[in-house]
């Protein structure tokens, strides 16, 4: 994911292209969400990719400058969101998990990914706070729609 991003890093900051941000939605996204259907969400690794989705933003928006004081100051995240006309990463990671549940629900019953969309475990759980699992960060997104 970083490195995609620092060999990229000067032509984010060059002023020969645009700001239509086509390098950010062709090169940077599909890596960082190559299998995001799989994915297990939990808040702290959401905050964590939208930390690094406005860090690739600023790097591509740039500083703005105080009309005032003539001072240069980052780009607050409101701001990169009302710049940034797609919607945000979290948005996009439950809308794929979310089409990628319709394909296996209509897959066959003997299929993998079938059984483990709608299998039980048997057995003994371990002592504790039970683990998030898959099924029920998508449990949580169709309550979110």
């Amino acid at each position: 994911m970083n490195a995609s991003y620092h060999l990229l890093q000067n032509l984010f900051s060059s002023s020969l292209l645009s700001k239509n941000l086509k390098i950010n939605r062709t090169i940077i996204l599909p890596v960082i969400l190559y299998g995001c259907e799989t994915w297990l969400l939990i808040l702290r690794d959401e905050c964590r990719l939208r930390m690094y989705e406005n860090r690739v933003l600023r790097r591509i928006f740039g500083p703005k400058r105080k009309e005032v004081t003539g001072e240069w100051r980052k780009l607050q995240n409101e701001e990169l969101t009302a710049l940034y006309s797609s919607p945000n990463i979290i948005w996009v990671i439950k809308s794929r998990r979310m089409r990628w549940v319709g394909h296996v629900a209509c897959m066959e019953a003997g299929r993998g990914a079938y059984r483990v969309l709608v299998g039980k475990h048997y057995g003994n759980r371990p002592l504790g706070r039970p683990r998030h699992r898959w099924g029920n960060n998508i449990k949580m997104n169709l309550q979110e729609v």
